[in-house]
């Protein structure tokens, strides 16, 4: 990691998609920094980067190119493009890890937190996974809202409880249209692929 702010300038684009306002903030080389659903992005998206990782200034654009592109996709119910742009945040090896993982969550599919502790190699650390999900600052290319409660309630979302359950929905209901048109063996799209954060980060369930 960087000891220093990136002296290039970033940018940031805010699309309107089904769930409000989604916005996102790159660096100068286009890696996703920060991104999430909030009418105010100022106060809920760009303080989420690590002072280490944020830009010294941030240019707003009307669009991000392939970012912008991945974003709209997802939304459209192709979820692969955004999970493969390269991402940047600030953590150490277990959080590294944990978001790794997170984006090999299939949409359509959902981990509980015990789940996703044990895929990231500490399956006694459901709290652990749970504090990665609550400090996640990259959400939708960082898919947090496939983990919920071990019970199968939805934990926390930053974002709101109502766009993580609409996130989910409209994401099982994708894949059930995908298992139908490939005759139902599909089950889901391997690879495809920070709400309350306090909740998220104490209901650890397993």
């Amino acid at each position: 990691m960087p000891d220093r702010p990136d002296p290039r300038p970033g940018a940031r684009a805010t699309l309107d998609t089904p769930f409000g306002p989604f916005t996102v903030v790159v660096d100068a080389d286009g890696v996703v920094l920060a991104a999430g659903w909030t009418t105010t992005p100022d106060d809920e998206v760009v303080p989420l980067i690590h002072p280490t990782l944020r830009p010294a200034e941030l240019v707003e654009r009307p669009e991000l190119g392939a970012v912008t592109a991945a974003v709209t996709a997802f939304h459209d119910g192709e979820p692969g493009p955004a999970a493969t742009l390269p991402v940047r945040q600030y953590g150490g090896g277990f959080l590294q890890q944990v978001w790794a993982r997170m984006r090999e969550i299939p949409a359509g599919t959902s981990l509980s937190y015990s789940e996703l502790a044990t895929r990231a190699g500490r399956p006694l650390a459901p709290r652990g996974a749970a504090q990665a999900c609550a400090h996640n600052a990259i959400g939708l290319f960082v898919p947090d809202h496939r983990v919920k409660r071990g019970d199968g309630s939805l934990g926390g979302f930053r974002w709101g409880l109502s766009v993580k359950e609409g996130l989910l929905a409209a994401e099982a209901a994708q894949a059930a249209e995908r298992s139908a048109a490939a005759g139902g063996d599909e089950e889901g799209e391997p690879g495809d692929v920070p709400g309350d954060v306090p909740d998220a980060a104490v209901a650890a369930d397993d």
